[in-house]
Formats: structure tokens, sequence, C-alpha cells
């Protein structure tokens, strides 16, 4: 069904049960799903979050200079980065890091045109370091990297199973949409992503879906088109 795809994964959620920092068995059900759809010949592109470790916009709370702070996030998705590389090498998948910021050996610094050599040679290439620039988040670097590799959907993986009319974890009265525009996102100011990265999804007809990631088996049934989740799309 798909080509190629870009998925978003929450830092957060690496925590698993602990509170903080990366559980490993959480890791290795991540790497072994991605490992999974890789053997049928998808090409998957990976950003993920870098919330487990360290999130900017909180550091700045808090009192750190914003700059300084979102550098450190984008510190922390690259130790995610590499973590999950680490997991999926271990199962025999060819895996490469892609870094926006200069810092090599660590990764690679990213350009469209090696990602898709790389991706075409069956590699789960991984980006991080975010978009390299203070106050863009990872939805954004999602959303731009999913642009850029021409990816055929972006799909966001959390801890949460869909769009809902609110918070469902704070109100039990919330709905779940199965089909949503990108417009009724932003005037209902539901939180899918931040605005910058769902306009720029929206003004380049980049498809989103939400779904529960930490679920084992939901990224296969997701792209194999089971409606699990919620589709982000386009006023038809």
């Amino acid at each position: 069904m798909y080509k190629r795809i870009l998925l978003k994964l929450s830092g957060e959620s690496l925590m698993g049960e602990q509170g903080y920092g990366i559980d490993r068995e959480r890791l290795e059900q991540y790497a072994r799903q991605i490992k999974e759809l890789a053997d049928t010949g998808l090409e998957i592109g990976i950003v993920i979050g870098g919330g487990n470790i360290f999130r900017g916009l909180s550091g700045a709370q808090k009192g750190f200079d914003r700059v300084k702070g979102d550098q450190m996030g984008m510190l922390a998705t690259v130790i995610n980065s590499l973590a999950l590389c680490s997991a999926l090498e271990a199962m025999g998948q060819k895996v490469r890091v892609m870094t926006n910021v200069r810092m090599e050996p660590i990764g690679e610094y990213y350009s469209k045109e090696k990602a898709l050599r790389l991706l075409s040679k069956g590699n789960v290439v991984i980006f991080a370091a975010g978009t390299g620039n203070p106050y863009f988040t990872t939805d954004t670097a999602s959303s731009l990297k999913a642009i850029e590799i021409e990816a055929d959907i972006l799909f966001k993986g959390t801890r949460v199973d869909g769009v809902y009319t609110a918070d469902p974890e704070k109100d039990k009265t919330a709905v779940k949409f199965d089909e949503i525009t990108y417009e009724e996102v932003l005037s209902r100011q539901l939180h899918v992503m931040d605005l910058t990265a769902i306009t720029m999804c929206m003004e380049n007809k980049m498809p989103i879906y939400v779904f529960d990631m930490d679920t084992v088996g939901n990224l296969r049934r997701v792209v194999n088109g089971e409606k699990i989740g919620t589709l982000v799309k386009p006023c038809e």
C-alpha cells in the first residue's frame, strides 16, 4: 500500500514504566515492529522525540536559556536515535542515523539525496537533532522530513489511540475521530501536533495517521490499512 513512510515516535513512550530514560523492553518492542515492516521492503524514515531525557520548552520554563534548552533537547533526540539504531542493528537490520547538526562520527550530516539513496537500499534512516534549529519541535521536524523524503504518509505513534475531541486521559466523555481534516484540527485547537507541523502538512497535503504505538503489532496493522487510529487529511 505504501512505498515510503515517515514514522514519528514519542521519546516519552521510550520511558516505559520507568518514568525517565530508556526502557530496554519498550525499545526492543519498537525495533521488532520496525524491522518486521522493513523486511517487507517498505522504506522507513524515523524521527524520535527526546522528552524522556530533556525537553527544551520545559527547561526554559525552569530558567534555562531557551536556545540552550532546545539544543539540549536536540541532543536528547540523538541519544534516543542511537539507542534505536543499536537495537535495530542487533536484529540484523541495516540502519543509519542522520543528524541535522554536524556531529560526525556520531551520525551523518543530513542531505535529502543521501537519505533517499539509503532508503532505496533497504536502510531504515533515523533523522536526529530535530530541525537543527531552536524553537522548533520534533513534530515539526517529522513533518519537514516526511515532505522532504516524499513519504506517502506520516505515522505519529503515541500512547493514545487517535485524535479525540478532548484529552481522553482527562475527559472521559471525549470522543475519538476516525478521520478529521487539518482545518478542523486547527479550528478546534486539538493537540495532534504543534501548529507549525500541522500547517506544514496541510500546505503540502501530507496525510497524518495518529495511532497507539505502545500496543505491540499496531504499526503493522496501520500500515496494512486497519482503521485503529485517526487519519488527518485535506478537505475533500
